[in-house]
């Protein structure tokens, strides 16, 4: 299976979650009418296979929420990328110290234009993990739960992770309100 193949496997899966499961982010009243999420076609120019700069100290933060409230994160290091002639970086951090996923939420000028307003994440997993690199995929950048409903509470980005670029790839979001 080639790596486009893979990831509209992928997100074929997850609009069955968001159209099936109890879990579903979308409200049950909307689910009838759910005929999956908007996306970016897969571009192979948003994946990058990098080394994650750790910080000698995994500083915490205290990141604001949706709902008003705050979520403390470690910040666990850095990705340095080059898109389009430019470089930019990122911060990963981590819920705790003792995990091996890595979260990086990003903000970028697509947000509130085609993409989620508050911005989107990527979760790096430890199985993508090769020898010191890892996988930063924007094609698997992803709003959070909280965009589909009000139920949810979701960290907002923090300001070092805000992008002086267009991230056009992985999920798009409309706002019907």
């Amino acid at each position: 299976m080639d790596y486009t193949e893979r990831i509209e496997r992928e997100r074929a899966e997850k609009d069955e979650y968001f159209a099936e499961h109890p879990r579903s982010p979308i409200p049950m009243g909307e689910r009838e009418d759910f005929d999956g999420l908007d996306y970016y076609d897969p571009d192979p120019t948003y994946r990058f296979e990098l080394e994650l700069r750790e910080f000698d100290d995994h500083d915490t933060i205290h990141v604001e929420t949706t709902q008003d409230g705050e979520q403390t994160y470690h910040r666990w290091g850095e990705f340095e990328f080059d898109l389009d002639g430019d470089t930019h970086t990122l911060t990963a951090y981590r819920r705790d110290p003792g995990e091996k996923q890595l979260w990086v939420p990003f903000r970028d000028e697509t947000n509130g234009d085609t993409t989620y307003p508050a911005g989107r994440y990527l979760d790096l997993d430890s199985d993508f993990e090769n020898e010191g690199v890892w996988l930063l995929d924007f094609n698997r950048a992803y709003s959070p739960f909280c965009a589909y409903s009000d139920a949810y509470e979701c960290p907002l980005v923090p300001f070092e992770n805000h992008l002086d670029t267009r991230i056009e790839a992985g999920e798009r979001y409309e706002n019907t309100d």
